[in-house]
């Protein structure tokens, strides 16, 4: 399931990061690459012991800590610590698939998730282009809004044009690692809040309660 996210960041948090941003120093991306994705990737990122990006990784986590649509559709496990990249014009990263397993902690990669931290209108290019079996999709969201999607996809970031792109990246291991049995969950859950809305809690609601609950017991790894 591919799922855009909006407000992840408040406009207070938002401009607190950006904040941040403007005046830290950046290093080469390629640090924290794959073998093969070290091939394409050409873009900068805040390195480990900035104190910018310690405090980047405080706001954000706590807001998605706190998010309930993001917690519903990744069911996070392990969320592992924010990398804060930037792209300035000419600078991509080049179709490649995430790591499957990663350290530090170690961990298994099941979903992705960019936080775009750019207004759109600053920048040119800069698309975060997913694959699949219908073909390339193109996102390009508002600043503070995110998109969450299977690791397993190949994905890539056309060149920056024109601005500078910023984005928060992430990996999160879900309690439920199949993709299909995650949007299951999620489109049970969205069902059964918008009957509880409409009619409090029926007959109908406490079954599709139930079902939910023991698909989770079923589906759920530690």
């Amino acid at each position: 399931m591919i799922l855009c996210i909006g407000d992840i960041l408040t406009p207070t948090e938002l401009e607190a990061v950006v904040a941040k941003l403007e005046t830290a120093e950046f290093v080469d991306g390629k640090a924290t690459a794959g073998w093969h994705a070290r091939l394409v990737k050409r873009n900068t990122q805040l390195p480990q012991g900035s104190p910018a990006l310690a405090v980047v990784r405080e706001i954000v986590s706590a807001a998605l800590q706190r998010h309930v649509l993001f917690q519903m559709a990744v069911r996070p496990h392990i969320i592992r610590p924010m990398l804060i990249s930037r792209y300035d014009i000419g600078m991509s990263y080049g179709t490649h698939v995430d790591n499957a397993l990663m350290h530090d902690p170690s961990m298994r990669s099941d979903v992705s998730m960019t936080l775009f931290l750019s207004d759109p209108a600053t920048y040119e290019g800069g698309e975060l282009i997913i694959e699949s079996t219908q073909g390339e999709a193109a996102f390009k969201l508002p600043a503070g809004s995110a998109i969450v999607y299977p690791s397993s996809t190949l994905h890539r970031v056309e060149a920056v044009t024109q601005g500078v792109r910023l984005a928060a990246v992430t990996w999160i291991q879900s309690l439920v690692r199949d993709p299909n049995r995650r949007e299951i969950l999620f489109d049970l859950d969205t069902a059964r809040q918008t009957l509880f809305e409409a009619s409090g809690k029926t007959p109908a609601f406490d079954l599709i309660s139930k079902s939910h609950a023991n698909l989770l017991r079923e589906w759920i790894e530690f």
